[in-house]
């Protein structure tokens, strides 16, 4: 009897000390992957809220161009003379004139 009392008095030691470890690196997975992503992920919806008439920008698939029109989830760009696009908002890469700003501050 005195031997199962020993060995059930240290289980919660063990599983304390396992557990631990474990809690350990899921605080810095939160820390290190999520909250920057999420921070990203907001200032993306910012940025893409913050399309105006008249910004220049530049799309994920590399063209240039300057807003022309807006809608809910679309954007008349103008890459040339009498050459506009609609292209989804979501292929905003960055607005250049708040870009330039940003790297000045």
């Amino acid at each position: 009897m005195s031997n199962l009392g020993i060995i059930l008095q240290g289980q919660p030691m063990d599983l304390l000390s396992t557990i631990v470890p474990f809690l350990l690196i899921i605080v810095v997975f939160y820390f290190l992957i999520l909250r920057p992503q999420q921070k990203r992920a907001k200032e993306r919806t910012k940025l893409l809220e913050g399309v105006k008439k008249g910004d220049k920008i530049i799309t994920a698939g590399g063209l240039h161009g300057t807003v022309e029109g807006l809608e809910d989830k679309t954007v008349l760009i103008k890459i040339a003379d009498n050459v506009k696009v609609k292209i989804e908002k979501t292929g905003i890469a960055t607005i250049v004139g708040l870009t330039e700003t940003l790297e000045k501050k």
